[in-house]
């Protein structure tokens, strides 16, 4: 039996890869998650459809730049095995990975950004367990709930 459909917030360095770049290939492997609980994320509640905000961070205004869907199934992260990745992990073997990833698959860019400002001007709306803007969060995979979804996509663009 299939699960209902969820929903997702992915951050991601424009510098490294940004909403431009998934537009240009369409589907990604969304590699190098390095914490337990997004890897998790990932592994155990992702499922093919599930919807997803594109978010740029560490940016001059970061935000939700554009919307993407989960395109696979989870499996291990390639770049845990090779050695001259950043993300090499000498303690994964192939027998027993550690880190697991989806494919992400390009939906649309935002007609305009929604900012991380904008973001945070709705916190009563997106509640106390909305992750982005919960003091010490920094988790690259978050979970948003319908409800969020609907509040956050209702601000494309809007600017505060």
């Amino acid at each position: 039996m299939n699960k209902p459909k969820r929903y997702w917030l992915m951050k991601s360095e424009p510098d490294d890869f940004s909403i431009d770049d998934l537009e240009q290939v369409g589907t990604e492997p969304w590699t190098g998650v390095r914490n337990y609980q997004a890897r998790n994320f990932m592994r155990d509640s992702m499922q093919v459809g599930d919807q997803v905000f594109f978010y740029h961070s560490n940016t001059k205004v970061p935000g939700i730049y554009g919307i993407a869907e989960v395109a696979s199934t989870p499996y291990p992260d390639p770049t845990q095995f090779e050695k001259k990745s950043k993300y090499f992990d000498p303690k994964a073997s192939r027998e027993e990975p550690r880190w697991f990833l989806v494919d992400v698959g390009f939906v649309r860019r935002l007609r305009e950004p929604v900012s991380l400002a904008t973001i945070r001007s709705c916190s009563e709306q997106l509640g106390e367990d909305f992750a982005l803007i919960r003091k010490g969060a920094r988790l690259s995979v978050l979970p948003v709930s319908g409800s969020q979804w609907k509040t956050l996509l209702a601000l494309e663009g809007k600017v505060s």
